[in-house]
């Protein structure tokens, strides 16, 4: 199964606070649209740029770019 990372960037002095709230509605909608095989979280690339995730498989990716406007996208491996 491909997957695939959706990321949403935030910068600023608030950027982790901001990111953090974002991954928690991210968790909230995978729950609600039953989504298999799916996460959230958050990574600090810096002190004034983090991130909000989701992780979903690579078949979703169009519906999901279209519901959820993420900035970016990657695949994803662990």
């Amino acid at each position: 199964m491909e997957l695939i990372k959706l990321i949403w960037d935030f910068r600023g002095p608030d950027a982790a606070a901001i990111a953090s709230h974002h991954a928690k509605h991210l968790t909230e909608f995978i729950k609600m649209e039953q989504i298999p095989n799916s996460r959230s979280g958050t990574e600090s690339i810096s002190e004034m740029h983090q991130i909000a995730f989701m992780i979903t498989e690579k078949l979703r990716m169009q519906e999901m770019r279209e519901k959820l406007k993420p900035h970016r996208g990657q695949l994803y491996s662990n």
